[in-house]
Order: structure tokens, then C-alpha cells, then sequence
């Protein structure tokens, strides 16, 4: 995985990714340690991996805290923002990358609980630890972003509608988010080749991803997707806070 951002554009900084102890967010907070944050690795129970993801970040010379938190928990989000405060006093970038909601064995309301409740839950509990000039940045897919105007694969329509209301629920924020200073961002992806949610939507729909690349051309892969996340943590605010990547040729009429 190569460079992504300036080096030292972050050193000073503290950055929070959900859900990076493996994926789009484990490479997210890698450039972000890369690029001279110190970092914190948000896991739910993936404790192995997020201990050694912190000890080859810490490796560059960074401070990389691994904290495990169930989002969709208050007690334990509150608990996850105390343990930043003790240790680094501040946070000056947020990822909201943690999504799911296609696993089997949870509640039929799952998806919506963790994309649309805990996203909020997160912001809110953050929001106190982040000073002006700080930034969020959310994560989500074109099949959720563009649901209400372009249908997707059944398999994924529970899930696109739960992150399309979770990203709804954050833009009501901005105002607050604004007035303390802080930018919010909103990076929109098309199918990513190698993430959890595509394994899972193969075993349901075995055409459902080589059908998108076909209609695509290419589909990014984890560390290039995670490559524009980091971007979007650094450059200037876009348009309407959203960030749009890879083709949306099939999105966009």
C-alpha cells in the first residue's frame, strides 16, 4: 500500500476510524499513521487483530490505541470517547466507516440500528472531543446514496435504505457541526472488490458483483477505496459535503 497523503499532513492530529481492524478501515487508519496522526482503532470483537494492526502502526512512530466498542451500545460508545479523552484529550478527525447489517443471526432491525442510530450515536458522543477545524467524514455506497432514485440488487436494498437514513441523520447535524467549526463529508463508493459486504452479497447474488463491474468498467479495490476516505479527511470540503467516487454513470442520469 502505497503513500496516500503528504507526509507529517496530519502529525499533531488524532484520528478515530469505526470498524478498523480489518478492511477499508484498518487501510484508513494506516494512511492516516502514515501521514503522522496518532490513531485510534475501533473494533467490536476482533481484539487479535486490532492489537497487532496497533503495534505495526506504532511502528511509524505514532501513538495507535486500539478500543473496542459496540456501536450500537451507548454505554460502550461513551466508554470508547472517555478512553480517547484520557488519552489524547481531543479528536480531530472521525470516520464513520463501521456498517453492516447483512450478517446472519441478527435483529430484523439490525441494519438500521448500526447504519442509521449508532452513526449519530457516534457523532454525538464525539462531537464534545472535537475542536474547530476538525472533521467527519462518513462512509457509504452509491447503492445507498442514490436508493430513492435508482434501485439496487434485492440482497442489498434493507441495508441501502438503512445507510441512506443514516446518512440523512448526520446531514441534519451539519448545522450543529458547523457551528463548532467542524466539516462533514459524506464519501460515496460503488461496490468495493474484497470487503465483507461483497463476499456476503456473492454467496446470495454469485453474479451480483461481477454483473456491477461489468456495468462499471472496474470497481476499486480496499486500499484504493481507502485511499480516497483518507483524501477526503484533508482536502477541501466538496460540494453539497459529498464526495463521489469511481463511475456513477449507472446512478446519475
Amino acid at each position: 500500500m502505497s503513500q496516500t497523503l503528504p507526509v507529517d499532513a496530519l502529525r499533531g492530529k488524532t484520528a478515530l476510524v469505526t470498524g478498523s481492524s480489518r478492511g477499508i478501515g484498518a487501510d484508513t487508519v494506516r494512511y492516516f499513521a502514515e501521514a503522522g496522526a496518532d490513531v485510534v482503532i475501533n473494533y467490536r470483537n476482533k481484539a487479535p487483530r486490532a492489537q497487532k494492526l496497533a503495534t505495526q502502526l506504532g511502528e511509524l512512530g505514532v501513538r495507535a490505541v486500539p478500543i473496542a466498542a459496540d456501536l450500537t451500545d451507548q454505554a460502550s460508545v461513551d466508554a470508547m470517547f472517555a478512553e480517547v479523552a484520557e488519552a489524547f484529550g481531543g479528536l480531530d478527525v472521525l470516520v464513520l466507516n463501521a456498517s453492516g447489517g447483512m450478517e446472519a443471526g441478527m435483529a430484523e432491525d439490525y441494519a438500521l440500528l448500526l447504519n442509521r442510530d449508532a452513526q449519530v450515536r457516534v457523532l454525538e458522543a464525539a462531537m464534545p472531543l472535537m475542536p474547530a477545524g476538525s472533521r467527519v467524514v462518513f462512509v457509504t455506497s452509491h447503492q445507498a446514496h442514490f436508493i430513492r432514485t435508482t434501485p439496487t440488487m434485492p440482497e442489498y436494498e434493507a441495508v441501502a435504505l438503512s445507510k441512506r437514513a443514516g446518512e440523512d441523520a448526520l446531514r441534519e447535524k451539519i448545522p450543529a457541526l458547523t457551528e463548532r467549526g467542524i466539516d462533514f463529508v459524506v464519501v460515496s463508493g460503488d461496490m468495493i472488490e474484497g470487503t465483507i459486504t461483497a463476499t456476503l452479497l456473492n454467496r446470495l447474488n454469485p453474479d451480483a458483483i461481477a454483473s456491477r463491474r461489468e456495468a462499471a468498467g472496474r470497481l476499486y479495490n480496499v486500499a484504493e477505496f481507502a485511499a480516497e476516505v483518507a483524501q477526503a479527511a484533508v482536502e477541501p470540503v466538496p460540494a453539497e459535503h459529498l464526495r463521489l467516487v469511481g463511475d456513477t454513470s449507472s446512478f446519475i442520469a
